[in-house]
């Protein structure tokens, strides 16, 4: 049986549309619902709340937060998938590999350009690649996203065409 961890953050793959105030908003986790739809016989996915924030609104000791988390987590040895906001995604694991610089395991990070559950959202797609990849990469900080899989240093978030590529 394989263990991976779920860190979540927030970010557009948790958002909810409020009624109350007219836009999306970060108010509730939603990660743990959508990996009980998958199927996943031997896998044992723990989820780890860290916290519930658009990306833009991240502090540098949320991301201090962030890295202490995957900090604690290394020494089980099981890869971990941080769930983030796409727009300050790359910046959060070029922190994790600098104040991590050994790292044992793979650390995938992912999001959506649209939350979960909203038509057309990327974001169980981009969940449930992440969950594969984890499985599969060795130790580093990956972006994971659309199909795709690049190391943290290379990726960029590409807006027009809505996706993250790779920077050569």
């Amino acid at each position: 049986m394989q263990t991976i961890y779920v860190i979540t953050t927030g970010g557009t793959i948790e958002k909810e549309y409020s009624e109350r105030y007219g836009v999306v908003v970060n108010f509730s986790q939603k990660i743990g619902d959508f990996l009980k739809r998958l199927r996943l016989p031997d896998c044992d996915v723990h989820v780890v709340p860290l916290m519930n924030k658009d990306s833009l609104e991240m502090t540098s000791d949320d991301r201090a937060a962030l890295v202490g988390e995957v900090a604690k987590l290394l020494p089980r040895n099981c890869p971990i998938v941080i769930t983030h906001g796409t727009d300050t995604l790359v910046e959060s694991g070029i922190q994790i590999e600098r104040s991590l610089p050994n790292l044992s395991v793979p650390v995938i990070l992912t999001g959506a350009m649209t939350p979960l559950g909203f038509d057309s959202s990327d974001g169980l797609q981009n969940l449930t690649e992440s969950l594969f990849a984890a499985r599969l990469l060795g130790p580093g900080a990956h972006v994971v996203f659309h199909g795709q899989v690049i190391p943290v240093s290379l990726a960029r978030k590409d807006k027009e065409k809505g996706t993250f590529v790779r920077a050569e």
